[in-house]
């Protein structure tokens, strides 16, 4: 009982950082003292110092104070005079300490610039008046330990702060097609002058051939691989490859694995454009090129898209033949026939008609890409949405192409639909698509990473298509004399030449 009151008597009331002329700059009080008391007794400090002596303690009737010089300050510990004085000043030394952590120079203004850190590790040094059982290190890591509540905050915060985002892309969507919208009712696709005939019927008789064969039976050929239900898929940095690894070990181990179709690989879609394996002594080759260029901001700079028919012919028989064509096309491309009316040449590619479109109509753009570079406290957040604007078209082998800047590093990506790859040596990200149809007609990309906006552009996009842009089609093949129906073969594709957007 007698050490317990003995205890409650060594009692450390207050500790400051004051000036010489005893006006408090930080003062953490350890007891229940009002902001007068503590003030007054500060102020009463300088004036109970003699001159020309060193102490490093002086006494009213009723307090303590130990005290150190910092340069034009002072370190003050106001505690009981029934205190251990040796302790007082260890506890004293480890105060004057801690100051210079936090403060690069022991001056009014840098100390009241972090007075909050200050108090902070004054508390983890005394509580309730008593000396904690504390070094400097231990402090320190005190003090700057993570709180989970911060976290939880932060992560709340920065989640409304994407939906807040999300959000006004989606308004931006919507005014950019609202526009676009205006703009197709209002005005006709351009025409263009200067590449063969002003026109063509809708139905014309030339020589060319296309998909509508005689009946045949079908031979075997390389089945379409698509995705038999979403396309998407959410991967966080890891490859395909790892992934299949992963999953045949986990079916060694007998677990039940359901295999997603949305994680097959690019190079499967890539089978849909495999030529015909049974061409016939007529085959004809439909091809089309896109040269695109977009700005960042919206607007189509320029959009040209050139097509030709090609036709071969392998058996003499088959060389005097018609081919009737369907023109469908409501974008405004101009064809341009050749001009033959002898039997066709064997074994040899021949041009039999060939068109051109070219518009800055932006509602044409079979894919559009939207890229939301925005600056953050740790670099830039990247958000990246493709939409197909052209539903009639089937996109194989979508390759999304973005810069990096170099030396930062891989960025870190978060929600994904396809899969990505990082190339350091390019400084590139890839983000694969295998296939882009009405059906996955729109997707997003997000990936943080140190840098600018401007960092990220120009965006290259390359794909195939086995449907072409420029709905130009083959009806059927005949014999000029006699008008009998001639079997063919075709193939259809639609490349890109340049698309980018800058």
């Amino acid at each position: 009982m007698f050490l317990t009151s003995l205890k409650s008597l060594q009692v450390l009331l207050a500790a400051a950082v004051c000036t010489k002329a005893g006006k408090a700059i930080v003062s953490r009080q350890f007891v229940e003292m009002t902001r007068t008391r503590v003030e007054g007794l500060l102020a009463a400090f300088p004036k109970l110092m003699n001159t020309g002596k060193q102490h490093t303690f002086v006494e009213t009737e009723s307090v303590r104070y130990v005290y150190q010089p910092l340069e034009k300050l002072y370190m003050v510990l106001i505690t009981t005079k029934n205190s251990n004085i040796l302790e007082d000043l260890e506890t004293l030394r480890l105060f004057s300490r801690v100051i210079p952590e936090y403060c690069r120079v022991l001056e009014e203004s840098e100390i009241s610039e972090h007075c909050f850190d200050i108090i902070f590790a004054f508390d983890e040094i005394v509580a309730l008046g008593y000396r904690e059982n504390v070094n400097l290190a231990q402090i320190r890591t005190f003090t700057e330990m993570d709180s989970h509540e911060e976290k939880v905050f932060r992560a709340v915060r920065e989640t409304q702060e994407r939906e807040a985002k999300a959000e006004m892309k989606r308004k931006a969507k919507e005014l950019q097609r609202a526009r676009q919208d205006a703009e197709r009712a209002g005005k006709k696709s351009p025409g263009f002058g200067g590449f063969g005939s002003s026109g063509m019927s809708s139905v014309t008789s030339a020589t060319i051939i296309t998909d509508t064969i005689e009946p045949e039976k079908p031979k075997v050929a390389p089945a379409s691989v698509r995705p038999s239900g979403s396309s998407k898929a959410l991967k966080l940095g890891v490859k395909g490859k790892e992934v299949d690894n992963f999953v045949d070990k986990l079916k060694s181990e007998g677990e039940n694995i359901i295999t997603s179709s949305a994680g097959r690989k690019a190079s499967e879609a890539s089978k849909v454009l495999q030529p015909p394996v049974n061409i016939e002594s007529v085959h004809l080759r439909v091809e089309e090129k896109i040269s695109l260029t977009c700005g960042r901001d919206g607007g189509l700079q320029n959009m040209e898209v050139l097509g030709m028919i090609t036709l071969k012919v392998t058996d003499e028989k088959n060389g005097r033949i018609s081919i009737l064509i369907n023109n469908n096309d409501k974008k405004g491309a101009q064809l341009q026939t050749h001009p033959h009316d002898k039997s066709f040449p064997l074994n040899s590619d021949l041009g039999v008609l060939k068109w051109r479109l070219q518009s800055t109509d932006e509602s044409l753009i079979p894919l559009t890409i939207n890229c939301w570079p925005s600056e953050s406290g740790s670099g830039c957040d990247v958000n990246i949405e493709y939409e197909l604007q052209d539903q009639g078209l089937e996109l194989n082998d979508v390759v999304i192409t973005i810069p990096l800047p170099s030396g930062v590093g891989a960025p870190v990506v978060g929600d994904l639909d396809g899969q990505y790859n990082h190339d350091s040596r390019k400084n590139i990200l890839e983000w694969s698509l295998p296939v882009i149809d009405e059906k996955n007609k729109s997707g997003s990309l997000e990936f943080s990473i140190d840098g600018k906006p401007n960092d990220f552009f120009p965006i290259h996009v390359s794909f195939v298509s086995k449907r072409n842009f420029c709905d130009i089609q083959m009806a059927k093949v005949t014999y000029i004399e006699g008008g009998s129906p001639v079997k063919f073969s075709s193939e259809t594709s639609f490349v890109v030449d340049k698309y980018e957007i800058l």
